[in-house]
């Protein structure tokens, strides 16, 4: 999907039909789950690194805080998500369940910095990351510095959003272009282990 398509599918997420809504939603959680495919499909066929991956992916979505808005009026406003303070960001989920996953960000208003500001300001709004639910953090970050020479963002995990626990990879996908993965452990059971990226 090219950078273009991927602007209209997101400005589509603030669109007055729900179907239209929904069908911006597959076309962005599909374009991040092809790029995430794309750029981790060896960590895919590491068996241990494999078994660690526990549910489908969640694309991470950055927006500008009046598109912010628009989208999450449009979802009939779900709840924002408990960022820590350190990351100036906002967030909240979108369709869980419904065979996508989203996670629309932006920046913090009133509080400069950040990864999400950073990104904005290089790139415009687009797919920021992608999220792999992980088993184990610590463990897949070993993994993936050891096997697959990649430096993670963080020594160690770091809280994340809704008290995750988190680390990133940017992953080079195939055709260079880069994807930046992040690895969450999360509380609970995973929704459904045979449906893993």
């Amino acid at each position: 999907m090219e950078e273009t398509e991927i602007a209209a599918a997101i400005a589509a997420l603030a669109a007055e039909e729900g179907e239209a809504r929904e069908r911006a939603a597959r076309a962005v959680y599909e374009a991040g789950c092809a790029a995430a495919l794309d750029a981790t499909g060896p960590w895919r066929a590491d068996k241990e690194l494999a078994s660690l991956l526990i549910r489908r992916p969640t694309v991470g979505v950055a927006v500008r805080p009046e598109s912010f808005e628009r989208i999450r009026k449009a979802w009939g406003s779900p709840p924002l998500a408990d960022v820590p303070a350190e990351h100036h960001a906002r967030e909240f989920e979108l369709g869980r369940g419904a065979g996508v996953s989203l996670d629309i960000l932006t920046t913090e208003e009133g509080r400069g910095g950040g990864a999400i500001e950073r990104f904005l300001a290089r790139r415009g709004e687009g797919i920021q990351q992608v999220e792999l639910p992980v088993a184990d953090v610590e463990r897949a970050t070993v993994l993936v510095r050891e096997r697959f020479a990649l430096e993670a963002a963080y020594s160690e995990a770091r809280r994340g959003a809704d008290g995750t626990r988190v680390n990133f990879f940017l992953v080079t996908a195939g055709g260079g272009g880069k994807v930046l993965i992040e690895l969450v452990e999360e509380g609970g059971k995973p929704d459904d282990p045979n449906s893993a990226i």
